[in-house]
């Protein structure tokens, strides 16, 4: 039987300033959360492909910081601030993205006999105008994130 990578992807939606991406993963939801919390396993899948992420600063708790380097393949860098208003184990992480472009992300999981579900839903502050732009990365962005968060954990599990 061919395995056909794209079984976990449940949905992609885009609102008017809303991206709302929904997985369902083959392993336990400690392991998922684990991988959204220590930063050893965030800087190996954080990052649409071809990227890699460099951590400065990283407290994982309600009110904490994580400060991080994006770079791409084409060693352009973006630096990354991101808050944490919210820090729930094992079921939901809260953060503002406190640079450009700004939003609040929520990542909810949900234990479904031993799988998990993660929904990860993205609200953006700038306007509609400016959301249709920065959608056209940050959507393709945020699956090919997950892909590579997937691929993670097939190879821990």
């Amino acid at each position: 039987m061919n395995e056909n990578k794209s079984t976990n992807k449940i949905a992609t939606q885009v609102g008017d300033r809303e991206i709302v991406i929904t997985r369902v993963f083959d392993v336990p939801r400690d392991l998922v959360f684990d991988c959204w919390t220590k930063e050893e396993h965030l800087s190996k899948w954080w990052g649409p492909r071809g990227f890699t992420t460099t951590t400065q600063k990283f407290e994982m708790k309600s009110g904490g910081t994580w400060e991080f380097i994006m770079r791409g393949p084409d060693g352009v860098e973006f630096p990354n601030t991101n808050v944490f208003v919210e820090v729930d184990k094992p079921e939901r992480i809260v953060f503002k993205h406190d640079v450009f472009p700004h939003f609040l992300a929520t990542a909810i999981f949900e234990d479904l006999n031993g799988k998990t579900k993660l929904t990860y839903r993205t609200v953006f502050e700038e306007n509609a105008a400016v959301f249709d732009k920065v959608k056209e990365y940050a959507v393709p962005g945020a699956e090919q994130t997950m892909d590579r968060l997937e691929e993670l954990l097939a190879s821990m599990s």
